[in-house]
């Protein structure tokens, strides 16, 4: 499924199509090099050219696109190498965050986060990548949160959106996707039982994926 579909009526069309493009490229489904201009993604998206221009800016200031001079922008490419240092520091950090979380995790939020981990799977069983990645990041950086650490979580919700997992668009069709999105509801079974070691341990193992995911693969290392 398209991440680049027309908009039907959305409160911002700028956020809509700026999340959008962000999906498409966290996915794969732009790929790096991929050349993007403002007038054939208005015409994708079926809006007008400023709310297009204004996103692809905003994606240019966090690193997802670069300028190219009188022909559009350029999807940008983050090496091997460097998404294995991403990786590495968020292993550092999040593991660590569920663990501590899962000491003093409110039973109160359970409803919330089991349903956006339904929205997760869901959007990996039906191909809907964009609303798969943005409840993952609601999950996620929402569970970090309730540590009250905003540092930590924008530390962690920059590095997220830096790693690009180009090979998950060709994993829709396969049972590795399914798999890694039942994990969010494996998560909450450990944080509501106070399973600190456990939590740790399935974060750290979730994290890997991401790497094996770069390059079409089911497992990281």
């Amino acid at each position: 499924m398209s991440s680049l579909k027309p908009v039907q009526f959305h409160p911002s069309l700028r956020t809509h199509v700026g999340k959008a493009l962000a999906a498409a490229i966290i996915s794969g489904e732009l790929a790096p090099n991929t050349l993007l201009t403002v007038p054939t993604l208005a015409q994708q998206f079926d809006v007008s050219a400023t709310p297009v221009r204004e996103a692809i800016l905003d994606l240019e200031t966090r690193g997802f696109v670069e300028s190219v001079k009188n022909r559009g922008f350029r999807v940008t490419e983050v090496s091997p190498e460097v998404l294995q240092q991403l990786v590495e520091v968020r292993r550092l950090l999040e593991p660590p965050a569920m663990q501590q979380l899962a000491t003093r995790f409110p039973s109160s939020e359970l409803p919330t986060y089991t349903a956006l981990a339904d929205r997760i799977t869901k959007g990996a069983r039906t191909g809907d990548l964009q609303s798969f990645l943005e409840a993952d990041v609601e999950f996620h950086l929402g569970l970090t949160r309730l540590l009250g650490n905003p540092i930590l979580v924008d530390t962690i919700a920059d590095l997220r959106s830096r790693t690009r997992m180009v090979g998950l668009s060709a994993l829709v069709e396969s049972k590795t996707l399914d798999a890694s999105a039942m994990e969010h509801h494996e998560l909450l079974t450990h944080l509501a039982r106070g399973k600190a070691h456990a939590a740790r341990e399935l974060m750290d193992r979730h994290i890997r994926h991401a790497v094996g995911w770069w390059a079409g693969e089911p497992e990281g290392v």
